[in-house]
């Protein structure tokens, strides 16, 4: 019999692959490219998630992709404005003085609308923003939009002074959270859908913003279009080739995505709400 591997395992050894791969691909002529996803999960079940993912992108594209992950979604967003990173999955650049940078989009991930939520325990006291007054709310970090600065800006334009603490990633809001060190987090209404799932636990939503799209997948203005295209068109027809569509679905489940999630084209058109998030925000949020 084989030995059964826990799914902790597997997440640490996906972890560990990205510092295989460059003595691999050293043997090759081919450039290696940084990819930097958003930290929206912790990092372990961020690395397992993407790492089968850029495995396929990059064997179907001729594309050599290598994952980069800070230990905060904050810190992998520092490597895109160091131009450290040649492609990313972010929402993080749709701010003016960003979109100056020349990322382009490419494709975004495919599932129903998310919002930007603010969350209690479903058993909690709180069932009203006004009853924040005064309280700490955690968020991931200060670069996430949707789980950030979308909801800090609505707690913001009701006058409800709150104590901000951030977590580093969305499931360290959580924890905080649900050990009671705070007493609302702001969310991305996915993540914590996929929490729920994989972690047993019920919220109670006190607000949630209109519907937005998922992050995109961007590339750097200095990528080859070549390079480019190839990637693209590697993610997009991922879920058609049914060793893609496997590896989607089982990186998807871990996450408590659903099984449907995939990528399609996209231009970057669909995420004018962000673009105008920037246009009414308070400044500190900008």
């Amino acid at each position: 019999m084989k030995p059964m591997i826990r799914r902790r395992d597997l997440a640490l050894l996906a972890l560990c692959l990205p510092s295989l791969m460059p003595a691999a691909w050293a043997q090759g002529s081919s450039p290696a490219y940084q990819f930097s996803p958003v930290n929206q999960y912790g990092i372990n079940l961020t690395a397992a998630y993407w790492n089968p993912i850029i495995s396929y992108v990059s064997a179907k594209s001729g594309v050599k992709l290598q994952l980069k992950l800070g230990r905060t979604s904050a810190d992998t967003t520092s490597y895109v404005l160091a131009q450290e990173v040649e492609f990313i999955f972010s929402n993080h650049m749709f701010s003016p003085d960003r979109e100056k940078l020349g990322w382009k989009v490419l494709a975004r991930r495919l599932t129903p609308p998310v919002h930007g939520q603010i969350l209690v325990p479903a058993d909690s006291p709180i069932t009203e923003l006004s009853q924040l007054q005064g309280k700490e709310v955690a968020f991931p970090g200060q670069e996430a939009l949707v789980a950030y600065k979308f909801p800090a800006a609505q707690l913001m334009s009701r006058k409800v002074e709150f104590k901000t603490v951030f977590g580093g990633n969305m499931d360290g809001a959580f924890a905080q959270l649900f050990s009671g060190k705070v007493a609302a987090v702001g969310a991305n209404s996915q993540l914590a859908e996929g929490f729920a799932k994989r972690e047993g636990k019920k919220f109670r939503v006190l607000w949630s913003s209109a519907p937005l799209h998922d992050l995109a997948l961007m590339a750097s203005a200095k990528v080859p279009d070549s390079a480019q295209r190839a990637v693209a068109a590697a993610f997009i027809g991922m879920h058609k080739d049914p060793e893609g569509r496997a590896i989607l679905e089982q990186a998807s489940q871990q996450v408590g995505l659903s099984a449907e999630a995939h990528f399609i084209s996209s231009d970057g058109s669909e995420y004018g709400a962000y673009r105008d998030f920037y246009r009414s925000a308070p400044p500190q949020l900008r």
